[in-house]
């Protein structure tokens, strides 16, 4: 991640906050509340203070969406964020959060999976009760 002072030269990003907006899909607000959240770190700027990402940035934005659509809460991304920033001495820390994480989203795919068969099973039924009470759907044999 980039600091929120200028960037030095030769390491100049290529993305304003729209081009990350269109890419990720997270509106020019969210990307800031992001950034004052602590769910990113600021980015760089340009000597006229616009944001710029780089491909870093954008490859964490990318996770966090990830982590977002598994469901983890706000609170733990920042927590992760904050992990994050500490370096390889949080890297144990990190890792039992991920596992923590993918055991609940497992847990969640299997019972998603479970309403799924049993809306499947209700679908069936009524599928069946319409074609039972539909005129002409006796068999003519």
């Amino acid at each position: 991640m980039t600091s929120g002072h200028p960037l030095p030269q030769g390491r100049e990003p290529t993305l304003t906050i729209a081009e990350v907006a269109e890419r990720t899909g997270l509106s020019h607000d969210t990307l800031r509340y992001y950034e004052k959240a602590g769910l990113i770190e600021r980015v760089g700027r340009t000597t006229g203070n616009q944001r710029r990402y780089d491909a870093a940035d954008l490859a964490w934005l990318e996770f966090l969406l990830r982590l977002r659509e598994t469901g983890m809460s706000i609170a733990d991304m920042q927590r992760f964020a904050m992990l994050r920033a500490r370096g390889d001495v949080s890297v144990a820390d990190r890792l039992a959060m991920l596992r923590e994480h993918r055991a609940e989203l497992t847990d969640r795919i299997r019972a998603l999976r479970r309403s799924a068969r049993a809306l499947d099973d209700k679908i069936d039924y009524y599928e069946r009760l319409l074609a039972e009470t539909q005129p002409g759907s006796e068999d003519p044999t």
